[in-house]
């Protein structure tokens, strides 16, 4: 079974037919970067083109950067101000076309990481982490996602933890490896002072980078790994939750 997966970035807005057995990309994968402004209708219009590269017809699947309740999105950390409160799934079902389920960035990559990936048959608490142009998160117990955690606003030394930990605050600062995976330390230690997770899983596209600096991270009890699915899982996840898994 394929459904399609859009996955929309602070950098990049990427899609494809997703093959629903194996949770892997049935297609490679069609990126546009994300327009600056990234207000709702330039969004959708990525959006739009991404969908349009496959002409693909039926139920799609789309991330977004932040909280969403009932298709609604809340919150627009690195993304335009304009999506807050705008009723995102009817904007973009009526400009592509097709049927929509929309939902966060973090908790999509979560459901295919918990499903297909590093997380998969993992009891207990569970945390995965995007690092990229933000935080994302999405939490876990015993399989069962609690929605829309917003972890990456954590206050971490008088800041958001994702302005001092996040990729994009590594390349802004141009941080090494040793320098940035101490600040990823912190925020781990943080992070499980509140949540006690028996797994951390890393995602985001640094994941595919995960020898260069998880080794680096100390005193945190708690096993991290790389998300298996990497910068994929977002796609894959949103297929999955369009089509009701």
């Amino acid at each position: 079974m394929e459904i399609f997966g859009v996955d929309i970035g602070g950098s990049g807005i990427k899609g494809a037919p997703v093959d629903l057995d194996r949770g892997e990309l049935a297609q490679e994968r069609h990126k546009v970067l994300t327009p600056h402004p990234a207000t709702p209708e330039s969004v959708a219009g990525g959006v739009a083109e991404v969908v349009g590269h496959f002409d693909w017809q039926g139920p799609v699947g789309i991330t977004f950067p932040g909280v969403v309740t009932g298709g609604i999105t809340r919150t627009a950390a690195n993304v335009d101000k304009g999506w807050i409160d705008t009723d995102a799934r009817a904007l973009l079902s009526e400009r592509i076309g097709q049927s929509v389920t929309i939902l966060n960035d973090a908790d999509a990559a979560g459901i295919a990481e918990m499903t297909f990936g590093a997380g998969r048959d993992r009891k207990g608490t569970v945390i995965m982490l995007t690092l990229g142009t933000g935080i994302g998160s999405a939490l876990f117990t015993d399989g069962h996602l609690v929605p829309n955690t917003e972890l990456g606003h954590l206050e971490l030394h008088g800041h958001d933890a994702e302005k001092r930990a996040s990729t994009k605050a590594k390349e802004d600062e141009d941080l090494s490896w040793h320098h940035w995976a101490h600040r990823v330390q912190k925020y781990l230690v943080h992070v499980e002072m509140l949540f006690s997770p028996e797994l951390f899983i890393i995602g985001g596209g640094v994941s595919r980078k995960a020898e260069k600096f998880l080794p680096l991270i100390e005193h945190v009890r708690a096993e991290i790994v790389p998300a298996e699915l990497q910068n994929n899982a977002g796609i894959v996840g949103a297929a999955m939750a369009a089509a009701g898994k």
